[in-house]
């Protein structure tokens, strides 16, 4: 860049107040103009196309519009604040060397504000205009944090004609394809007062039409009534005052306070008026059958007539099959050559069932080894028999519940029939010699498991949802049920009475499970809630409800007694402490199953080890209990959700599946 530099001893003045004959030339617009263009061009040369540059370029093409238009008139050194000079070398040498003061050196290119100018004239002495011209600013930034630029769209193109296909749900009708604004239709507002809106609702109910808002001069509903009356409404069909004083002397008189009986006797607002009423009363009193005050009316004995007897037909109902219960039995022999029932553990296996509690490690089956098939309907449990795990429990909505060896033939060995509805629990007492269903008949029913009798029924008037024996003994003689009226009630199966009742739930009751060496419970609800009870005590030791609750459906105790794991209705299982705190497990959280919409099982494994759960989708999916995460997840059932699974009381790696279509599945 050239410059020339002075001492400040040297400069002249450039006040015209202490010289006044030095003049300032304007400098050649040319020079700020080609420099400003050649920036320019190499910019747009540039590779580089950032939305800032792009953005800079646009400002500057602006500017130097606009500095075109102003002309010769524009004095550049206002606007810039300091001398410029071009850096071109080929550019021709200014006409007066004017010396330039010490400032900082000029960048040849500066950055050009975002302001636009706007159109006033500019002098040496004015300010610099800062003020933006509405009217020429066409882009801006939206946001500070925006990268793209906002563009505002002239009123050329908001005047533009229509284009394209025309939009077929538009109707030029009036109100015929508008969305509904409340349940039965599109309702149109009106303004009508409420004087106007009461006036007319009393009309209509009085008289049978009203007048119709949307046209003047015509009504809605009987046009007889409306010719009858002339079309006018309960105000002004108010009769005048000669009326009204002719229909209040039809009224009996009040009468005098001092007189009870008589002539003349105190009626006061029980004043009848002349009618029927009082014509059949003074016929009654001219008859000497007037009634004292201190009778009552004695209705005629009537007259019994002989009538034939109602076929026996009309009186022939149904039996109730409520206490109808029927079993059958379909295995090939009920006794074996030792006379021993299905009820014998088996011993001729390579596992034993009789012993202790299984310690051995599990794992996650692979393979879909047997089918069972004979209930029609969705199965709603599935319980192994206690302990062994010899026999497989089955209810299904079909009103059956079926009894499955699992062993050798693997076969259906009894039918239990005696519920008129869907099957909703079973559970096995301790010992497996008992067990108990609940259906949406409202009954409770106890089965034995070798004969098949029902030995006792239950019922409170409500759907039972969940059943649960107190496993106080290998033979209790007491059991929980979890009621759609939000009550738990609890029964003695000796005695057939209900011996306590807990309510404190608002919904209906999901789960029961015991804890604490049986001395509590845990129940949830459909009303978003866990509650924890002493057992025999009706009032709630804990309550948890938290507002991203969802309802527990299920649950499954863990085999270290101390948690419980919830299936939950936001598509995960989470686990809360069965001790003393009944605090939420936040750390233990199974996902990546859907379960929204039903009540799907949940299981843990023998040894704790692997979390189970079916799936909507079909699936049944395995977790680690430790860490979380999904260990495996097969496909159960082809066709719908896979509802019903549990897990082997002494097989390391066998689990048995149900679903909607009524067939059960054991895996290995």
């Amino acid at each position: 860049m050239k410059s020339s530099t002075q001492s400040l001893d040297s400069m002249p003045s450039l006040d015209k107040r202490t010289n006044p004959h030095v003049s300032i030339p304007p400098p050649p617009p040319t020079a700020y103009f080609k420099r400003s263009q050649t920036f320019a061009d190499k910019a747009k040369n540039s590779p580089i196309k950032s939305t800032r540059l792009q953005y800079q370029l646009r400002s500057v093409d602006s500017f130097l519009d606009h500095c075109e238009s102003l002309g010769q008139g524009l004095n550049t050194m206002t606007l810039l604040g300091v001398e410029y000079v071009s850096s071109d070398e080929d550019s021709p040498p200014t006409p007066q060397d004017v010396p330039a003061p010490l400032v900082a050196p000029v960048v040849a290119a500066p950055d050009v504000t975002v302001d636009v100018w706007s159109h006033r004239t500019f002098t040496a002495n004015a300010r610099t205009n800062i003020l933006q011209d509405p009217m020429r600013l066409q882009m801006m930034l939206a946001k500070p944090t925006d990268t793209s630029l906002t563009y505002n769209v002239p009123y050329a193109d908001l005047s533009r004609p229509e284009q394209g296909p025309a939009n077929p749900f538009k109707s030029n009708e009036g109100n015929a394809l508008k969305r509904k604004n409340v349940l039965t239709g599109y309702a149109q507002e009106a303004v009508v007062s409420d004087a106007t809106f009461n006036t007319q609702h009393r009309t209509f109910q009085s008289k049978g039409y009203t007048a119709d808002p949307s046209a003047n001069g015509s009504f809605v509903g009987e046009m007889a009534s409306v010719q009858r009356y002339g079309g006018k409404d309960v105000i002004q069909l108010r009769p005048s005052k000669g009326e009204s004083r002719a229909l209040r002397a039809k009224r009996q008189k009040m009468g005098e306070a001092g007189i009870v009986d008589g002539e003349g006797a105190y009626k006061g607002p029980w004043a009848r008026w002349q009618g029927d009423d009082e014509a059949y009363e003074d016929e009654a009193a001219l008859a000497g059958e007037e009634l004292a005050s201190d009778e009552e009316w004695v209705e005629e004995a009537v007259v019994p007539t002989k009538a034939d007897p109602l076929p026996q037909t009309s009186t022939d109902y149904a039996s109730d099959l409520s206490t109808t219960e029927t079993t059958e039995f379909h295995g090939p022999d009920l006794y074996d050559y030792q006379g021993r029932t299905y009820m014998h553990v088996p011993q001729d296996l390579d596992i034993d069932l009789r012993g202790e509690d299984a310690t051995q490690k599990n794992y996650v089956p692979k393979k879909h080894i047997h089918t069972w098939k004979s209930h029609n309907k969705a199965i709603s449990a599935l319980r192994f028999f206690p302990n062994s795990g010899h026999l497989l429990l089955s209810a299904s909505a079909d009103c059956k519940v079926k009894l499955w060896d699992v062993y050798h033939s693997r076969e259906l060995l009894r039918t239990y029939s005696g519920h008129t509805k869907s099957v909703t629990d079973a559970t096995f007492t301790p010992s497996g010699t008992q067990f108990l269903t609940a259906s949406y008949d409202r009954q409770m029913k106890l089965w034995d498991t070798e004969t098949g009798q029902c030995t006792a029924r239950f019922s409170t008037g409500k759907i039972p949802h969940v059943i649960q024996f107190h496993p106080s003994s290998p033979n209790p003689t007491e059991f929980l049920a979890g009621m759609s009226d939000k009550k738990i009630v609890q029964f003695d199966t000796r005695s057939g009475e209900m011996t306590q009742e807990y309510d404190h739930h608002l919904g209906p009751v999901n789960t029961i499970t015991f804890c604490d060496e049986n001395r509590r419970f845990i129940t949830t609800s459909d009303d978003k809630s866990l509650r924890a009870w002493e057992y025999n005590i009706p009032v709630p030791i804990k309550f948890i409800a938290e507002p991203y609750m969802y309802p527990l459906t299920n649950a499954a105790p863990h085999p270290n007694n101390k948690s419980v794991a919830f299936q939950s209705g936001d598509n995960q299982i989470v686990v809360y402490a069965s001790t003393d705190r009944f605090r939420q497990n936040r750390k233990k959280s199974f996902r990546g199953h859907n379960n929204a919409g039903y009540a799907i099982d949940v299981g843990i494994s023998p040894d704790g080890q692997f979390v189970m759960s079916g799936d909507s989708g079909g699936y049944v999916c395995f977790w680690d209990w430790k860490t979380c995460k999904m260990w495996h997840k097969m496909v159960a059932t082809a066709d719908g959700p896979c509802t019903r699974v549990a897990w082997h009381p002494r097989e390391t790696s066998k689990v048995v599946t149900a679903g909607l279509d009524g067939s059960i599945k054991y895996w290995d």
